[in-house]
């Protein structure tokens, strides 16, 4: 019978130390081996596509000067890639790689601003409502409904329209469009963390709402805010592309993806195929090696945040 007795405790003992918290398990319970390998090459593959695209980016256009900046040559008009040029020439004469390493600069310097004003004004609304709740949460909640009622191109049209050609109205209505997607994760993680023991230690020690806010919840979340953030970057890049691309977004004189794009359109009809293929290749590029790279960190958090919660 005492050995009866004891057989259960020897398998629950066995099971507690065959468990690991950090692994990633499939439904039957074994790890996944190949789990981490995929993630090593996931991390280097957008390593390799974003390292030199980035140097290129901010490198060229100050290299090439008056080539990236407008200067236009009609003796050149719509070359073929050559040594001279090896994206060949627009409608202008101007070199391609030139104005697309120009353009992509531009696209991402407004598109990384957008992402971070978005999640820092989603990560603030979501934290204040997961924080607060009762009436206050349901107001909240209600206005990022409202929000995500209207389609995001629609209203970011609406405010680019009323001032066109403004960079700060582009940054405007992306941001403001954007940020009740990170306001809903961070709220979320805020209610699930709310019932952490860590927490009803620090109310029933006299926390005010304010300091269990700003000393555990808003750093708990901010690896989810971070992840945000950079999810929203490829969205930002295709949104102030798609701005530009109607005429709405930056003006004509500066260069970006979404105005070569449109220029591009009739160079297309007449065969000047390169003219398209750069920036497009470009928005393609950045938007799969941030998909890979938002990949490996979601990896690197999720099942260090699944262990907690199993525990």
């Amino acid at each position: 019978m005492d050995e009866a007795m004891n057989e259960p405790a020897a398998g629950s003992a066995s099971r507690l130390q065959t468990w690991r918290p950090a692994g990633r398990r499939r439904p039957g319970g074994s790890a996944r081996p190949g789990a981490a390998a995929s993630a090593r090459v996931r991390l280097a593959a957008s390593a390799a596509v974003l390292t030199p695209l980035i140097i290129l980016i901010l490198s060229l256009p100050l290299m090439a000067g008056d080539a990236a900046t407008g200067m236009v040559d009609y003796d050149a008009v719509r070359h073929a890639p050559e040594p001279g040029h090896p994206l060949g020439t627009d409608d202008a004469g101007r070199d391609v790689l030139a104005r697309t390493a120009a353009g992509a600069r531009v696209s991402l310097i407004v598109a990384v601003t957008c992402a971070l004003v978005a999640t820092v004004l989603g990560t603030l609304v979501g934290a204040a409502s997961g924080t607060a709740g009762g009436i206050v949460d349901a107001v909240v909640m209600r206005l990022v409904d409202g929000v995500n009622a209207v389609p995001h191109l629609l209203l970011g049209i609406l405010i680019v329209a009323l001032y066109r050609g403004s960079l700060l109205a582009v940054i405007a209505s992306i941001a403001l469009t954007h940020w009740t997607t990170v306001a809903r994760i961070v709220r979320a993680e805020v209610l699930s963390l709310r019932t952490r023991p860590y927490i009803d230690a620090a109310i029933s020690g006299g926390a005010s709402r304010m300091t269990v806010l700003t000393r555990h919840l808003l750093p708990a979340v901010a690896p989810q805010s971070a992840l945000a953030a950079v999810l929203l970057l490829p969205h930002a890049v295709w949104h102030e592309t798609a701005l530009s691309f109607l005429g709405l977004g930056l003006p004509p004189h500066l260069a970006s993806l979404g105005t070569m794009v449109a220029d591009s359109r009739d160079d297309v009809l007449l065969g000047a195929w390169w003219t398209i293929a750069a920036p497009a290749g470009v928005l393609i590029a950045v938007t799969l090696a941030v998909a890979g790279l938002a990949g490996w960190w979601r990896d690197r958090i999720v099942p260090r945040r699944r262990s907690e919660l199993a525990l």
